[in-house]
């Protein structure tokens, strides 16, 4: 047996083994006909309809007639004030969506996990979650209308209820959508930062608790860094939903009283399918669409990069 036999298990004179590389290329190639029909679903279902939407935007197109007039459409967005004011609501939905869903989700998760009787108090968080945004929306507009129940319960009290409501002046209107939000969109929070917390090894928390950890101290530097893959998916679907909000708005409010309680979901159906202007509807949906993609890649690639 030879030195080389000894030291590397193989017969003197084998041939060595193909590396990891090795064969990849052909792999590669005899994957392609597996991966044409998803790509093919993908490119129709969302890249054709998107290129459509970015031609369409390029144009006049008003249902009768649809002129290529380039860039005028997102030159009229830059001007517009209504956009400048739903790109605001809509950064207030973000913040707010951000902040309050997931923050308050993870304290209820939390502090209900080892609660007696902590699953009744859940399940007020999670009830809600159930219903659909159309529902929650028809809900408190029974609360937030001028005579509803909220301004009834002041008034009862001794309170000085507002004369306008609640859903006619901005920012008012949009803090208490996003409010209304937070109760319904709150619960998806508590049960997935529950599932993690019960995955959590209870050998993990103890050694922290030997260590000395206790309270908040055990909180975020045990319990918030074991929380991190569920925190990733929260946050992101809070982004994207946000960025896309329109049913509560569209049906508590209209996105009024004169746009000033838009975000660039209802600004978009508004000139498309109120107004009928499908250029310019087309180019917010582009604008809305780049927005959404970028800030959900960025934050997917910052929390990579970190993992």
């Amino acid at each position: 047996m030879t030195t080389e036999s000894v030291t590397t298990g193989r017969p003197a004179g084998a041939t060595r083994p193909a590396g990891p590389r090795a064969g990849s290329y052909a792999e590669r190639v005899r994957s392609i006909p597996f991966l044409i029909p998803a790509v093919a679903l993908v490119g129709v279902m969302l890249l054709v309809p998107f290129v459509a939407t970015v031609y369409q935007s390029l144009t006049n197109d008003d249902g009768f007639n649809a002129e290529f007039i380039g860039f005028d459409n997102y030159v009229r967005l830059v001007q517009d004030p209504m956009f400048g004011r739903s790109v605001l609501n809509t950064v207030m939905w973000t913040v707010g969506t951000l902040i309050l869903p997931v923050g308050i989700g993870l304290l209820v998760a939390v502090f209900t996990s080892q609660m007696k009787g902590g699953r009744w108090l859940r399940l007020a968080f999670v009830l809600p979650y159930a219903l659909s945004g159309t529902a929650t929306a028809v809900i408190w507009g029974f609360i937030l209308r001028s005579n509803g129940a909220l301004n009834q319960a002041i008034t009862f009290f001794g309170g000085v209820a507002p004369d306008s409501g609640w859903l006619l002046e901005w920012p008012t209107n949009t803090i208490v959508m996003i409010l209304a939000n937070t109760w319904q969109a709150t619960g998806v929070a508590v049960i997935l930062f529950l599932v993690c917390l019960q995955a959590i090894p209870v050998e993990t928390v103890e050694a922290g608790t030997l260590d000395g950890a206790s309270g908040m101290r055990l909180f975020w530097n045990i319990i918030v860094p074991q929380l991190k893959p569920v925190t990733v998916v929260v946050i992101g679907m809070s982004i994207a939903n946000s960025l896309r909000v329109f049913d509560m708005i569209w049906l508590l409010t209209k996105g009024g009283p004169g746009g000033s309680s838009e975000t660039l979901a209802v600004t978009m159906y508004r000139e498309t399918f109120i107004i009928g202007d499908y250029g310019y509807g087309a180019a917010v949906a582009v604008v809305l669409s780049i927005i959404v993609v970028g800030a959900s890649w960025a934050y997917l690639r910052q929390q990579l990069k970190e993992s």
